[in-house]
C-alpha cells in the first residue's frame, strides 16, 4: 500500500523502487531501443510534438541521453530483458519540478495541465492543479469545442485530456495541445505561463515557446532530449502507468511539499 503522509527523500526512493515507478521497471529493454531507433529514424509519432530535425539521427546519441537523464543501461549491446530508471534521477527531477512550481505559485501564474496518460497520471496533475489554485494561480480553462483527428479535447478535474468514444484516450500526439494554444490565441486570450503535462502535450507546448515541464517513461525519449536542448524545462523519468494510480500519491505529496504547496 502507498505510504501515508509525505515521505522523506529516502522513503520516496524506496517506494519508487518497490512499486516499480523506478528501478527495475516493466518496460522491457527491447521496447526502449525500438523507440529510440524510431525517433532517430524521424518517425514523428515518437517526437511527441517536438521538431527534432536531423539532430538526433543516431540512435546511440539517443541512448546516451537516456542513460544520463533516466538511468537506462548505457551498454548498446544490452538489447533484451530488464531495463531501469534510476530513482535518484526521478527524485532529482521532482526537485527541479518543485522549483518551477514554486516560481509559478510565487508569481500567481497561469498554468495549464494536460495528460496523454490519464490511466496513470491524471490524479497527479489534478492534485498539483488544486495546490497551485490554492496558492493563487490561475488554472487555465481550455476553449470549448476543440477536436483533433483522434477525438475531442476536453478538460476534467482541471486537466486537459483527449476523449474518444466516451473514454479518456491515451495519446502521444502534440495535436491536442496545438488545438488549445491555437484556440487561445484566436480568442485573444493569453497563453499559459506554464504547462504541466506529459507526452505530446508537453512537447508541443515547449516547442511553441511556452514554459513546459512534464513526466516521461523510459521508452519516450523525446522529452528528455527536449530538456537536454532547453525546449522543455524539466522532464521527470518514471513508469507512467503502473498497476495502481495510487502508487503515485507519495510522489505527488513529496513534490508538493518540496514546492511549498502542501
Amino acid at each position: 500500500m502507498p505510504i501515508p503522509g509525505t515521505p522523506s527523500r529516502a522513503e520516496l526512493v524506496d517506494h519508487l523502487v518497490r512499486t516499480r515507478i523506478a528501478g527495475d521497471v516493466a518496460t522491457p529493454r527491447e521496447n526502449n531501443l525500438s523507440h529510440y531507433r524510431k525517433l532517430a529514424n524521424a518517425d514523428r509519432h515518437y517526437w511527441l510534438g517536438l521538431e527534432l530535425g536531423d539532430r538526433w539521427s543516431d540512435e546511440q546519441d539517443v541512448l546516451a541521453v537516456m542513460a544520463e537523464r533516466v538511468g537506462v543501461n548505457d551498454d548498446p549491446e544490452h538489447r533484451y530483458g530488464q531495463d531501469t530508471i534510476d530513482p535518484e534521477l526521478t527524485v532529482a527531477a521532482l526537485d527541479r519540478l518543485a522549483g518551477r512550481l514554486r516560481k509559478a505559485a510565487d508569481g500567481q501564474q497561469r498554468v495549464l495541465f494536460a495528460t496523454g496518460h490519464p490511466g496513470g497520471l491524471l490524479d497527479v496533475h489534478r492534485a498539483t492543479a488544486s495546490a497551485l489554485r490554492a496558492a493563487g494561480c490561475e488554472i487555465v480553462v481550455i476553449p470549448d469545442g476543440l477536436t483533433t483527428e483522434e477525438g475531442y479535447v476536453m478538460q476534467f478535474a482541471d486537466v486537459a485530456v483527449l476523449e474518444h468514444g466516451a473514454t479518456l484516450w491515451h495519446t502521444h500526439s502534440g495535436e491536442p495541445m496545438k488545438a488549445i494554444l491555437t484556440a487561445l490565441e484566436r480568442e485573444g486570450r493569453p497563453l499559459p505561463d506554464l504547462v504541466v503535462a506529459d507526452h505530446g502535450w508537453a512537447g508541443y507546448a515547449g516547442q511553441h515557446g511556452v514554459d513546459s515541464v512534464g513526466y516521461a517513461d523510459c521508452n519516450d525519449p523525446a522529452l528528455f532530449i527536449a530538456e537536454a536542448e532547453g525546449t522543455v524545462q524539466v522532464t521527470v523519468p518514471l513508469d507512467d502507468h503502473v498497476v495502481s494510480p495510487r502508487h503515485y500519491d507519495p510522489m505527488t505529496a513529496y513534490l508538493l511539499a518540496e514546492a511549498g504547496l502542501s
